[in-house]
C-alpha cells in the first residue's frame, strides 16, 4: 500500500503494481449525497494539469448541471477529442445509428464517433494525446451497449499505451443480480460481450475492473495491462496506468435516481428499472414503447384483445422508426410511480410479461423474431438472452421457476467473480 498527497487530500491506493484502483479519499463527509467519480474533481484534477486529453462522454457526463467537458474546459484543461457512443455526444441519436465525425458546436472540439463500423480509437485519433477519460452513465443492464463500447475503450487504451482514467458512477441497477449468463461461445456481440448475467450488480468501475482482473480483454491488451500491473514498469511521465475513481457514499443498496436520461428511449427512472425485462420484446413482433413517451414501461400489439390497455407508437426523437408504427396496439401498461415499479420488479426479472405477451397472442409462430437464415441462434431475442434456450423454454410452457432454476449455475459461478471487484459496500 501506497500514499500520495494530492492538493492535502490524503487519498488511498490500492495497487496492483502500477495499475490503481481508488478506494478513498479521506476528505469525503458522510453524508447521504452521492457523488460520481467525476463531482471528485479534487481527486483527479491534478493528474490532468498540463496534459493533452481524450475524452469519451455523452450526454450523462456531468458534474452538478454543467458537463464533464465544459467543467474541464473551464478550469484550464487541454482536451484534444471527444469520443461518442451510441446516441451520440449530445445523446439524441436513434439506437443503432451510425454518426459521421463532427465538430461540437459549442467547444469546436472534434467529436469521433465510436458506434457504428468504428468502435475505438485509432492511433491518429490519439497521437496527441497523453490521457484517455472515460465518463459515461451505465444502467447496469447487459445488453445496453456502453459497457462493449468501455471495452473497446479499454482496449485501445491499453494496446496503444495511453494511461486511462474511469470516472465511475453509480448503478440505477446495481441492487441486485440476475438473468441466464451469456454464453460467449456462440452468442457474443456488441448488445452482450462477456459472461455476465443480464443485470450484472456492478458499476462501471467496477466491471471495468473485472473483464481487465479476468483477463477477458483482447489478448494484446491482456498482456499490456498484466506488464503494467507490475510495480516495476509504468508509463512515464504518468501517475497511472489505469485508474479508477470511486464514487462517493454509493453502496449497492443505493437507490441512485439518474439526473440526466441516459438514452432517448430511457426517459426516467421507471424504464430502467423495467428495461431488463421489458427488453425482451425487442425480439418480438410486439412494440416496447419505441414512438411512445413510456418506452420500455409499455408493450403490446395490434392482434391482442382490444380491452386490454392501447396505444399507438409514432416516430420520435430517438425512435424514428421502429415496429407497429401509427397502429393501434393492445397490451399492458407497466409505468407508475418509481416506488410502485421498483416493487413490481421486485429486485429480479420479470418474465412474466413476455410469457404472458405469448399465451395472449393467436400466431405463436409468429411471435419471436426469425431471421432470415430461418435459424433462431442468430435471432435478436436470443442474443438478447444471450442463449438459444429462453425463447423454447418459453414456447414449451415451461414455468417462470423452471426457467430461473436454468439460470442458477451460471449466476452462482458469475456472483462469486463478482465479489473478487466490489469497490463499495454489496446488497447482500
Amino acid at each position: 500500500m501506497k500514499k500520495i498527497l494530492i492538493l492535502s487530500v490524503l487519498v488511498a491506493l490500492q495497487f496492483g503494481g502500477n495499475t490503481q484502483q481508488l478506494v478513498q479519499a479521506t476528505t469525503d463527509k458522510p453524508t447521504a449525497e452521492i457523488l460520481s467519480g467525476a463531482e471528485r474533481i479534487s481527486v483527479y484534477l491534478p493528474m490532468l494539469r498540463g496534459k493533452k486529453l481524450g475524452i469519451f462522454a455523452n450526454q450523462t457526463s456531468t458534474v452538478g448541471k454543467s458537463h464533464l467537458v465544459d467543467t474541464l474546459i473551464k478550469l484550464g484543461m487541454d482536451i484534444r477529442v471527444i469520443f461518442g457512443p451510441e446516441h451520440g455526444f449530445r445523446g439524441s441519436a436513434d439506437a443503432g445509428e451510425n454518426i459521421s465525425n463532427y465538430k461540437d458546436e459549442k467547444t469546436g472540439i472534434k467529436v469521433v464517433s465510436l458506434y457504428g463500423p468504428k468502435r475505438r480509437p485509432a492511433p491518429e485519433d490519439v497521437k496527441d494525446v497523453d490521457i484517455l477519460i472515460f465518463d459515461i452513465q451505465d444502467v447496469g443492464v447487459r445488453f445496453y451497449t456502453y459497457i462493449s463500447s468501455m471495452q473497446e475503450f479499454m482496449e485501445a487504451a491499453f494496446e496503444m499505451h495511453k494511461p486511462l482514467l474511469l470516472l465511475d458512477r453509480p448503478n440505477p441497477n446495481g441492487f441486485y443480480v440476475d438473468g441466464p449468463v451469456l454464453d460467449v461461445s456462440k452468442f457474443k456481440s456488441f448488445i452482450g460481450m462477456q459472461p455476465v448475467p443480464i443485470v450484472y450488480g456492478m458499476t462501471l468501475g467496477e466491471y471495468a475492473m473485472m473483464i481487465a482482473g479476468e483477463k477477458w480483454l483482447k489478448p494484446a491488451a491482456n498482456e499490456v495491462y498484466a506488464y503494467y500491473k507490475n510495480a516495476e514498469n509504468s508509463l512515464p511521465d504518468t501517475p497511472f496506468h489505469f485508474l479508477v475513481i470511486k464514487c462517493a457514499n454509493y453502496t449497492h443498496k443505493s437507490k441512485y435516481v439518474l439526473p440526466v436520461r441516459p438514452s432517448p428511449n430511457l426517459p426516467n427512472i421507471q424504464s430502467i428499472y423495467l428495461y431488463p425485462s421489458t427488453c425482451f420484446f425487442e425480439g418480438t413482433v410486439f412494440s416496447e414503447g419505441r414512438g411512445t413517451n413510456k418506452q420500455f414501461q409499455v408493450y403490446g400489439h395490434p392482434d391482442l384483445p382490444h380491452d386490454l390497455f392501447s396505444f399507438t407508437p409514432n416516430p420520435n426523437e430517438g425512435a424514428k422508426s421502429s415496429k407497429l408504427y401509427g397502429q393501434v396496439c393492445y397490451g399492458r401498461d407497466l409505468s407508475g410511480k418509481p416506488e410502485d415499479v421498483l416493487k413490481e420488479v421486485n429486485d429480479r426479472i420479470q418474465l412474466k410479461w413476455v410469457m404472458e405477451a405469448y399465451k395472449l397472442f393467436p400466431d405463436k409462430d409468429k411471435f419471436f423474431l426469425v431471421p432470415k437464415s430461418g435459424n433462431m441462434e442468430t435471432s435478436h431475442f436470443s442474443k438478447l438472452a444471450g442463449n438459444n434456450e429462453l425463447w423454447q423454454q418459453i414456447r414449451d410452457g415451461k414455468s417462470e421457476k423452471e426457467i430461473r432454476a436454468s439460470w442458477e449455475p451460471g449466476l452462482s459461478a458469475f456472483k462469486q467473480i463478482r465479489k473478487k471487484y466490489l469497490m463499495y459496500e454489496d446488497f447482500e
